[in-house]
């Protein structure tokens, strides 16, 4: 089992930027395919972008292509999400999620889950 931790949220201003981490620990995380979702207030959680490991595949929802950027150290084993151009919409609890593929991880099926970290886009 994988444990994941995040940090990097807060409040911003529309337009603004900020990095998540999730810095994840245990055995075998090298193998999973690690993403990030966002529960935004009263709705459910929806994802928000997803890679390997290894660099490949990335992949991004829609709405924050061009502007949302997911990265990896893999001597640190973090993961980042580089949110640029914030609008209100991306407010929410963001978490960092591990799974045993790309197509698990998009269909919901987590082997781990973060914490979550909030982040505010005020307008």
């Amino acid at each position: 089992q994988v444990q994941l931790v995040e940090t990097g949220g807060g409040l911003v201003q529309d337009g603004g930027s900020l990095r998540l981490s999730c810095a994840a620990s245990g055995r075998t995380f090298s193998r999973y395919c690690m993403g990030w979702f966002l529960q935004a207030p009263g709705k459910e959680r929806e994802f928000v972008a997803a890679m390997y490991w290894s660099g490949n595949p990335m992949g991004y929802a829609d709405s924050v292509k061009g502007r949302f950027t997911i990265s990896r150290d893999n001597a640190k084993n973090t993961v980042y999400l580089q949110m640029n151009s914030l609008k209100p919409e991306d407010t929410g609890v963001y978490y960092c999620a591990a799974a045993l593929s790309y197509t698990t991880l998009l269909a919901g099926r987590i082997s781990s889950w973060g914490q979550g970290t909030q982040v505010t886009v005020s307008s």
